[in-house]
């Protein structure tokens, strides 16, 4: 029966198809393939020299014939271009100074911080670049001797062309590392327990090879340069530099110990004597990034310095030195020239199943082979790792008398090439998912076979190819670890379900949502498996002579610890967070709340004490609150309030005269200018101010580069262009996203120019023909249109099913850090607008006010602030404390600290228009955010808003899914909202009828937008 099935529809399909090109395809519907057909033309015509290029790579992959769409080679397809890879003996030092052309900032130096002669100071924007006359034509390495000069904190991005080409996708990237390093020595606190110095940055000049930032290649990259006259030019990504030279040269890959041991002895050199140097962890010298700081372990009785209750930082490193490419370099001396050992006392006990590697290099030089990634295998205790030869032998390291560096850096090791597999493989995976949605949709009918396997040529091969890859992968990866396991699961599952899809086609439909999910899965297992954590107690340099202690603790040491622990829980308050006691004893401190989370108290403590409370004087009583909103109440009607309150919205507090105003202030007016209007709006009423901004958030457009360059659509730009796009996608069973709710209704008013209040927030415009206009369009979005209602958008984006959405621009940080597998294909531009009569693009956005969640380190989707209470009794205290709170240098410190402690995911969403820019963002997304920024407007605090929101929800549903009528349902919502705002008002002894407002308060109302207009009609 069903093999009947399938020839009927293979025939109706060869007719359908003949009829079809008979006439042109006039008056049928065009069948999916045929549409990929027409998209597959018109890229290819596009880009067809592109396409040429890189048609040999293609052929040999499946899954590359499923899309029109090429990404740029990578650096192992560029390499395969050369028969053979020739690296002449040369090297070629090119002065900075020389440049040839150039849209950067520079400025050129002499004597620099120590370097001798010229150097040239590039900004962060532009390009730069030099000319080479090369003898010999061949493959170089390219180093950049450089200085980095204080900047945002932001990681030193270049990419770099070679006569005029960016010869493979990599060289987007590149990055010169900051050094960085402890502020001061360790302190304690008045009880004892170690004080985490802060982070800074330690500029020195390094010289830095162009390697890979991800990993994957663990020697230096290679560029082809040809006989004569070439160009170097690099293009700013961010941040400003300073070059003193760049330099053609072979880098030399280590060798194996063997060869080094034979030229040791050849060379006469002899084991040292009588040697031995203990290196503390925490006393690196410089780290890469500031997350590789001091920890305290309190577990191990061995660890330097030990103490069973307090804190102690006696290690380095953890979860804080995770990201390949980080390294922590330490400087010793050695008395004697002479052979050593070198032993490191690490801990990995974050990723069971696996090991984690790192890279040695003394003095800057990895000195042997067996050196260039050590293994640290999964374990809850200390062991002792040394470089040693396959034997099992110690490899010793040839060290002259005097000072010498030793650098620790996080690598892949072995499982690099099998990372970077996976990563391709993830890519394609989504590829082929996104394919067969174009026909399928998100939610098949199970009960329909679709034929996939013919009108998607080519599937059945690239998901036993994609199959094939993954099952390599786990066999490797199962042979690196020499360990079966939970670890490979992932792998192994989802290869016998591509095979499972492969071999019964028919069944795809009823299994693409498991494969949706393993696809999530093993971006996951990636991410998870990218990270190389190792916690570092001690190195040991000693003479060969020298016996090395044991790194775990005997059985008595073990029972001492614990008995000793067990007696001080008796005696220790380990919940106290203790002061320096600078101040000594005071009589009155500042009391202030913080409703985030644990870690941005411990930062922000940090920050009062070292920075605050030494500047005024005025000690500070911080407490962690959850639930701000919620607690402030009882604590008012209590008496037992705080002084200031931390990531608070409530302006419910305000009306009840339980907030002070800040305009009472004299300054207040210099310190507003420190933020945009717009954050003022949510804090707002009439004349009075009742907080300072500390972070705000706002939408942003997200857009996949990738998917829109197959389909060959453009980023759209205005709501039209939406409208335009939108068809295109649900063609090919994409969506747009655009979550359905108050924020997206105001965003459309906004950008017509209409609030969505009249004067003093007194009723609503919903009722005006324009708002009524407006809601009808944002319904039609969902009922004509059929966008989706909810959905998942950071995984949506990923996969592709919806290319393009509008999101708060937190979500740029979650794509950055869990998405490695789409760099360079996404981007994030402003959101689209209304096209005005002028011909200007109005993209005004709305953000209202809300409180920080408890423990949140994403970019809010509103605007928080800083709150005095009215019954303090210090409020020029706390005046001065949130002018020291707000101000650009504090939050950007603090920013840049939690992004530290927390990784790249913690970006934080300062309402500091200045502190913004020293965030460490890249120039083109800081341009993108600044101009959005401009154009957000503030929602204001309203009487009676939690009625507003509930109401318009049953509104939206009203008439999306019970298909009330529009008009009608506005009307008898909108009487409703206005009764609850009149009731409130009336309670609070305001205004109820908009009639008997006053000129000046409504004058005052509009003198707070920057972007709307009064509905004088409407009114």
């Amino acid at each position: 029966m069903w093999e009947n099935g399938n020839r009927k529809t293979a025939i109706l399909t060869t007719v359908l198809l003949a009829s079809a090109l008979i006439i042109g395809l006039i008056g049928l519907p065009q069948l999916a393939w045929a549409q990929d057909a027409v998209v597959t033309e018109q890229t290819a015509a596009n880009d067809e020299n592109a396409l040429l290029e890189n048609e040999a790579a293609d052929a040999a992959s499946a899954t590359a014939q499923l899309t029109a769409y090429r990404r740029a080679i990578s650096y192992p397809e560029y390499l395969d271009q050369f028969p053979e890879i020739v690296r002449p003996d040369k090297e070629i030092i090119l002065s900075a100074v020389n440049i040839v052309d150039t849209t950067a900032d520079i400025k050129i130096l002499h004597d620099y911080e120590g370097m001798p002669g010229l150097s040239v100071q590039i900004g962060e924007r532009g390009y730069v670049e030099w000319q080479v006359e090369v003898e010999e034509a061949g493959f170089y390495n390219l180093e950049v001797l450089y200085y980095p000069v204080l900047g945002r904190s932001a990681a030193i991005q270049r990419a770099v062309e070679i006569n005029g080409t960016r010869p493979f996708s990599e060289a987007s990237y590149l990055v010169l590392p900051r050094t960085w390093g402890d502020e001061g020595p360790i302190e304690s606190d008045i009880y004892g327990n170690h004080l985490r110095p802060r982070q800074v940055e330690k500029p020195v000049w390094r010289a830095q090879a162009l390697t890979d930032p991800s990993g994957y290649e663990s020697l230096p990259f290679l560029f082809y340069f040809q006989q004569g006259t070439n160009t170097i030019r690099l293009d700013a990504v961010s941040e400003s530099v300073v070059i003193h030279s760049l330099r053609l040269y072979q880098h030399e890959a280590p060798r194996p110990y063997a060869e080094v041991r034979a030229e040791y002895d050849r060379l006469g050199y002899q084991p040292a004597t009588d040697v031995f140097k203990k290196i503390q962890g925490e006393e690196a010298l410089y780290r890469s990034s500031p997350t590789i700081m001091p920890q305290h372990d309190m577990g191990d009785p061995t660890l330097e310095p030990y103490h069973p209750a307090e804190i102690r930082l006696n290690s380095i490193g953890g979860t804080g030195w995770k990201t390949v490419g980080d390294w922590a370099t330490w400087e010793f001396e050695v008395p004697e020239t002479g052979l050593y050992k070198i032993v490191i006392k690490g801990k990995q006990d974050q990723r069971r199943g696996i090991y984690t590697s790192r890279r040695m290099l003394i003095d800057g030089k990895v000195p042997f082979l067996e050196a260039n990634a050590l293994r640290f295998p999964f374990d809850n205790r200390y062991n002792n790792v040394t470089p040693t030869t396959a034997d099992g032998d110690t490899a010793l390291v040839y060290l002259e008398a005097g000072k010498h560096t030793l650098t620790l850096e996080a690598v892949l090791g072995d499982s690099a090439e099998i990372l970077r597999r996976t990563e391709n493989a993830i890519y394609d995976l989504n590829t082929i998912y996104r394919r067969i949605i174009m026909i399928t949709s998100g939610q098949p009918d199970p009960l329909r076979s679709y034929e996939l396997d013919k009108r998607i040529p080519g599937l059945i091969d690239a998901l036993r190819e994609q199959a094939e890859v993954l099952s390599e992968i786990a066999n490797e990866f199962e042979e690196y670890t020499g360990q079966k396991g939970g670890h490979i699961a992932v792998l192994t599952s989802f290869a016998r379900l591509l095979n499972d899809m492969a071999n019964r086609p028919y069944a795809i439909p009823s299994l693409i949502g498991e494969y949706r999910d393993n696809v999530g899965a093993l971006g996951t297992w990636m991410n998870q498996t990218m990270e190389q954590p190792v916690q570092i107690d001690y190195i040991i340099v000693a003479s060969p002579d020298k016996e090395i202690p044991k790194a775990q603790p005997t059985t008595i040491q073990t029972i001492g610890h614990e008995i000793k622990a067990f007696l001080s829980s008796f005696t220790y308050d380990y919940t106290r967070v203790g002061d320096r006691g600078e101040l000594g004893d005071v009589d009155e401190v500042l009391r202030v709340w913080i409703g985030s989370g644990r870690d941005q108290a411990q930062v922000l403590k940090q920050m009062i004490e070292d920075s605050f409370t030494p500047a005024t004087g005025i000690p500070v009583d911080l407490e962690l609150i959850q639930s701000m909103d919620s607690l402030l109440i009882p604590s008012i009607i209590a008496g037992t309030h705080p002084d200031v309150a931390l990531g608070a919205s409530n302006m419910d507090l305000a009306f009840r005269k339980a907030l002070a105003d800040l305009t009472q202030f004299d300054d207040f007016e210099e310190i507003a200018q420190r933020f945009m209007k717009s954050a003022f709006v949510p804090f707002r009423f009439r004349d009075k101010v009742f907080a300072l901004p500390e972070v705000q958030g706002f939408p942003m457009m997200f857009y996949r580069k990738d998917v829109l360059a197959e389909m060959g659509l453009e980023v759209p730009q205005t709501w039209d262009d939406v409208y335009a796009i939108i068809p295109e996608l649900q063609k090919e069973n994409m969506d747009f996203g655009l979550r359905p709710n108050m924020s997206t209704y105001q965003m459309f008013l906004y950008q017509q120019g209409v609030p969505l209040f009249k004067e003093d927030v007194i009723m609503t415009n919903l009722d005006s023909e324009i708002a009524v206009q407006t809601f009808k369009e944002l319904t039609n979005l969902y009922t004509l249109h059929n966008m989706l209602l909810d959905y998942n958008e950071a995984n949506r984006f990923r996969t592709g099913e919806m290319p393009i959405l509008i999101a708060n621009y937190g979500l740029y940080n979650t794509l950055a850090v869990f998405a490695p597998e789409l760099r360079g294909e996404w981007g994030m531009t402003m959101v689209p607008g209304t096209l005005m009569e002028d011909g200007t693009i109005n993209r005004t956005v709305p953000v209202a006010g809300t409180a920080v969640a408890p423990g949140a380190v994403a970019v809010p989707a509103g605007t928080s602030g800083a709150v005095i209470l009215e019954g303090s009794t210090k409020k020029d205290w706390a005046w001065e404390f949130l002018k020291w709170w707000t101000s650009a240098e504090v939050q950007a410190r603090f920013g840049r600290e939690m992004e530290s402690l927390m990784g790249a995911a913690a970006r934080y969403a300062t309402a500091n228009v200045e502190a913004l820019t020293m965030l460490p963002w890249n120039v083109e997304d800081r341009d993108v955010l600044l101009e959005q920024w401009s154009w957000v407007e503030g929602v204001p605090a309203v009487l009676g808003g939690y009625y507003v929101n509930r109401q318009f929800d049953w509104l939206f549903r009203a008439v999306v899914i019970n298909n009330e009528p529009l008009r009608e349902s506005i009307l008898e919502y909108d009487r409703a909202i206005n009764e609850e705002i009149a009731r409130k008002r009336d309670e609070f002894g305001l205004e109820v009828d908009y009639n008997n407002l006053s000129q000046e308060l409504k004058d005052l109302y509009w003198s707070h937008y920057t972007h709307l207009y009064r509905l004088e009609d409407e009114q």
